[in-house]
């Protein structure tokens, strides 16, 4: 008698790129969420409702952090965790200019941060609430609880703007956004 096991979908890991600031956030356990821009065919206005695959993934599978980072040109051996222990990240610190490797290029024996996905889902990117903000990893200065969330909302405004604005996906635009809830685990 064959017994049927309930469907799972494929463990995929996917690489996904923070800046350094991000990464901080990460590590420090005040990011969460992120944002990224849905790249939907052009004849698409409105999304809601229509059946996209996340290119990040689904929730429970994993995600590996690809940050700026160096390696000193000199290498005693070829060992990948030898080699792992010698990596300066540049979210530890800005140690001079010398060979920073562009976070697009780290490979995956490199990384030391891995996300699992809890929740995925789209909305339009002005859609945020003030508790998201927060998720994003966006710190407020202020105790009074409008001032908080309006503050909250202009940093990440800000955030945002730094990121993509020049990729023609500013705050203004409120283009649809995957929105990734995850938790870092252990390799």
């Amino acid at each position: 008698m064959k017994i049927k096991l309930p469907f799972k979908p494929e463990m995929k890991e996917r690489p996904i790129i923070f800046n350094s600031e991000n990464v901080k956030a990460i590590l420090d356990g005040r990011k969460t969420q992120t944002r990224r821009v849905v790249k939907k065919p052009e004849q698409y206005d409105n999304i809601r409702g229509c059946d996209f695959c996340s290119p990040y993934g689904q929730v429970g599978q994993r995600l590996w952090v690809r940050e700026t980072w160096w390696l000193p040109s000199y290498l005693p051996s070829d060992d990948k965790a030898e080699l792992k222990s010698l990596l300066v990240y540049r979210a530890e610190g800005d140690f001079g200019s010398h060979g920073w490797r562009p976070s697009i290029f780290m490979p995956k024996w490199a990384t030391r941060i891995w996300l699992e996905i809890t929740e995925v889902r789209v909305e339009r990117l002005q859609e945020i609430k003030f508790t998201d903000c927060e998720e994003e990893g966006i710190k407020t200065g202020y105790r009074v609880e409008w001032d908080a969330k309006n503050d909250l909302l202009r940093k990440f405004e800000a955030l945002w703007d730094s990121l993509n604005a020049k990729r023609g996906f500013g705050w203004h635009t409120n283009c649809w956004v995957w929105v990734i809830s995850f938790r870092r685990v252990n390799e």
